[in-house]
């Protein structure tokens, strides 16, 4: 099982070639490639890569697919005895990338 574990949007993603996975707003169009160079740990065929901090000779390709949105997120807040309500929601924008390949430099 190969994988990588890598740093986007501010947050970690285990990743695998040949999936996607939703990530953070990215400001390009569908179609365009995109390179991440932050990856934290990499698995190829049992052997293991740990970057301290990056693994500096890997780099992975993907493919931005689409943006959309996100399931709603409800917040709601009630104060007993005070009948004070409050009621929101937000829906967060998410790009969704394939991951295409992993390249060794």
């Amino acid at each position: 099982m190969n994988y990588a574990i890598i740093e986007a949007s501010g947050k970690q993603f285990w990743i695998q070639e040949g999936s996607f996975y939703d990530f953070d707003y990215v400001p390009l169009e569908p179609g365009d490639k995109i390179t991440f160079n932050k990856i934290l740990l990499l698995n190829h065929n049992g052997k293991i890569k740990i970057g301290t901090p990056c693994v500096q000779e890997i780099k992975i390709h993907g493919t931005i697919l689409r943006h959309f949105y996100d399931k709603k997120v409800i917040i709601y807040k009630d104060k007993p005895k005070k009948q004070a309500r409050s009621k929101r929601g937000y829906r967060r924008f998410l790009t969704r990338i394939k991951i295409n390949e992993v390249v060794s430099e």
